[in-house]
């Protein structure tokens, strides 16, 4: 979409404001979200009434997110990523439902008065100018200058008719990719036909909050923390399912190696096909992006995961187990990650996987759940696997209504061995049909 240029100069009475602002909250970008809601109402309100030089994260924090007196916006950035979310869905309600709206509503970075403008687009379109054409007066080029931009057109034509004859020439010749000279020098010895270069990803020491999945000789090494002292982790998921604040020291576990692996490999089969690949924060991202568009998950523990959930019978992930609603013949109700007895090194990791309808059917949601990072891991490479996929649709046809129709939407449970924090090939435990 091109962009629409604003103008403050017209003045934007407050009613036309407030109704702008209804719309907007009444969008599918908004009308879900009731704390962005209640931003943008609380912030808009205060500038109607002239309290716009009040604004600033301390106060919205109180009005808005309930923080308290004793609510510090540098130990606790909720009011900033907040914001940053509002402007992202802002510019995506005026690419969509707000693209013919004559008034356009800003929340600049950095500051919390909105801006109300007029679009100088929509107000040439209003005064009668053509659909996309801004109005503007007739004029005639005199003939002399007519035909020197004529040769100057020809004279730019041919030079680039010349330049990408060149260019196809010298492509035609090209036997190996290589870097501008200035790069070259540098990266030459790590460019086809070498090898490929080994990229490695760090391991950083860190704590992390433990969870029923844990052992019990993990939990006795780990430090409680009050959960009131955190206020930073009060909109996660583990803040909502986990009793206490117990965190243990890892180098291995809840690093998004796996996951950051797994994306590599997701990547490369889409690249393969000509398909882009998109990777966004989850922090970024709302449920209602997920429910409205193709989408793949990878991980858990997000505010919004467990609601992807609701409704879906079988196994269902919780406070780091996976657990099963439903036990079938041979099966466990609980699955939890195996430890060496002796080292207390994870031997054993599980993951889910769930094809689900978006919200309107038309398109999927998949979710890859790992316990750890090397459940995760593991999953997608049995996902991206040709041989683990022939054998999962057989398995699927087998257990399908008439033995040759393959459900659109199922759950996978995997299970995978583990050896020095590396996962192994990962093997189909048990799966669910999902009927919708």
């Amino acid at each position: 979409m091109a962009s629409v240029h604003t103008s403050t100069a017209p003045h934007v009475p407050v009613f036309e404001k407030r109704e702008e602002l209804h719309r907007i909250l009444e969008s599918r970008y908004f009308a879900n979200s009731p704390k962005k809601t209640r931003f943008l109402e609380f912030v808009s309100e205060q500038t109607f009434l002239g309290n716009g030089d009040k604004l600033n994260e301390y106060l919205i924090g109180v009005e808005v997110y309930e923080r308290g007196v004793d609510f510090d916006p540098q130990r606790d950035p909720i009011v900033r990523v907040q914001a940053h979310e509002i402007r992202r869905l802002l510019k995506k309600y005026y690419e969509d439902e707000g693209s013919g709206s004559s008034i356009r509503m800003d929340l600049p970075s950095g500051h919390y008065v909105p801006i109300f403008a007029r679009s100088l687009e929509r107000e040439a379109l209003a005064e009668g100018a053509p659909h996309g054409v801004p109005k503007r007066e007739s004029t005639r080029v005199p003939w002399a200058l007519a035909a020197v931009l004529g040769i100057l057109c020809l004279v730019l034509a041919a030079v680039l008719i010349s330049d990408w004859t060149a260019r196809r020439n010298a492509q035609s010749h090209i036997q190996a990719a290589s870097l501008p000279e200035g790069l070259d020098w540098f990266w030459h010895p790590f460019l086809p036909p070498a090898e490929a270069p080994l990229i490695t990803i760090p391991n950083h020491p860190l704590l992390r909050a433990a969870h029923d999945g844990d052992s019990q000789q993990t939990l006795a090494s780990g430090h409680e923390i009050s959960k009131s002292s955190l206020p930073e982790f009060r909109d996660t998921i583990h803040f909502h399912e986990l009793k206490r604040f117990i965190f243990v020291p890892t180098l291995t576990d809840f690093t998004s190696v796996g996951e950051t692996l797994g994306v590599v490999e997701l990547c490369q089969m889409f690249y393969s096909v000509n398909q882009k690949c998109r990777v966004q924060q989850s922090r970024l991202v709302n449920l209602d992006e997920i429910k409205g568009a193709n989408a793949i998950l990878l991980g858990g523990n997000q505010a919004w995961s467990g609601r992807v959930f609701l409704n879906v019978e079988g196994f269902h992930f919780q406070s780091g187990v996976i657990l099963n609603r439903n036990p079938q013949p041979g099966e466990q109700a609980v699955y939890k990650p195996e430890f060496d007895s002796v080292t207390n090194q994870l031997r054993r990791d599980y993951a889910l996987v769930l094809m689900l309808p978006n919200e309107t059917h038309n398109r999927r949601v998949l979710l890859i759940y790992g316990i750890y990072t090397q459940g995760s891991q593991a999953a997608i490479e049995y996902l991206t696997n040709p041989d683990s996929m022939i054998q999962l649709r057989k398995v699927l046809l087998n257990v399908s209504a008439d033995r040759r129709t393959l459900p659109a939407y199922f759950q996978l449970l995997l299970t995978t061995p583990v050896e020095n924090a590396v996962p192994g090939k990962a093997s189909l435990v048990a799966l669910r049909v999902i009927s919708r």
